[in-house]
């Protein structure tokens, strides 16, 4: 059984922070950095003392608060080597197929690019989570900003091949806007009804609707999902490869 904690929090206007705690060694990692008052005070509030921050990207959302958290408590700062220049206090790169040693655990690092051309994210095996930054949302995923779509949707895979039974976080809460969208791609999909009856009563009691998991985003996120017959035929891209019916997919939302 694993030993690490979790400790989700609201920051900025629709991010999400994270802490991760082993409860064997005590050390304490940030997954991103969004806010450094909203992390300092999930640290007061949990009563853990920072000595991680794990960065999946360089933009400032993710990263803003490095530099008064590393001031402030000593932390060492973690990240992918491709964005390294962009990325405050950086002390540690790393890149895909490496490992992140993390008290008692240890975090597999994936590439997942494509919203930005370094982007990685952090997979604890034996803790079945990942931290994917702003690759995967639940029922959505991140803008195609700096890669192509070939590179998101091969970074997508990646994450679509974890274990079914894998929670992940996100950067952002965005579910209840994907949801709305997802209805109009693939409106027959039982398991995405469910998932967006399920995200409204969610919002409207005021609770966040992460994490969730790679195998309940396989059943419902249509952009996990382009091998759909639906999808297809709603698209008009029956032939087509996955990669280019979620390019279409993508494309849409960014319009919507």
């Amino acid at each position: 059984m694993s030993a690490l904690k979790i400790h989700q929090f609201a920051c900025r206007s629709d991010n999400f922070g994270v802490l991760i705690h082993d409860e064997a060694s005590g050390l304490t990692a940030s997954i991103d950095a969004p806010e450094a008052a909203a992390v300092q005070q999930a640290l007061k509030q949990t009563g853990w003392r920072l000595t991680y921050i794990l960065t999946t990207h360089h933009h400032g959302d993710h990263v803003d608060g490095n530099l008064e958290l590393k001031s402030a408590t000593g932390a060492s700062i973690i990240g992918p080597r491709g964005e390294a220049a962009k990325i405050p206090g950086i002390d540690t790169l790393v890149g895909g197929g490496e490992t992140v040693a993390f008290g008692s655990l240890q975090a597999s690092v994936l590439d997942t690019p494509g919203h930005t051309l370094g982007h990685i994210s952090y997979w604890f095996e034996d803790a079945t989570v990942a931290f994917v930054g702003d690759t995967l949302f639940s029922l959505g995923c991140g803008r195609v900003i700096e890669g192509d779509p070939q590179m998101m949707w091969a970074s997508l895979r990646t994450l679509m091949q974890l274990p079914a039974e894998t929670s992940f976080h996100c950067g952002h809460e965005y579910t209840e806007a994907n949801a709305r969208f997802a209805l109009g791609i693939e409106p027959g999909n039982s398991a995405l009804q469910t998932r967006a009856a399920e995200v409204s009563a969610l919002r409207a009691a005021g609770k966040p609707t992460l994490p969730s998991t790679i195998g309940a985003e396989l059943a419902a996120n249509p952009f996990l999902r382009p091998q759909s017959p639906e999808i297809r035929q709603r698209l008009g891209l029956v032939d087509k490869p996955d990669w280019q019916v979620f390019a279409e997919i993508r494309d849409r939302k960014n319009k919507s």
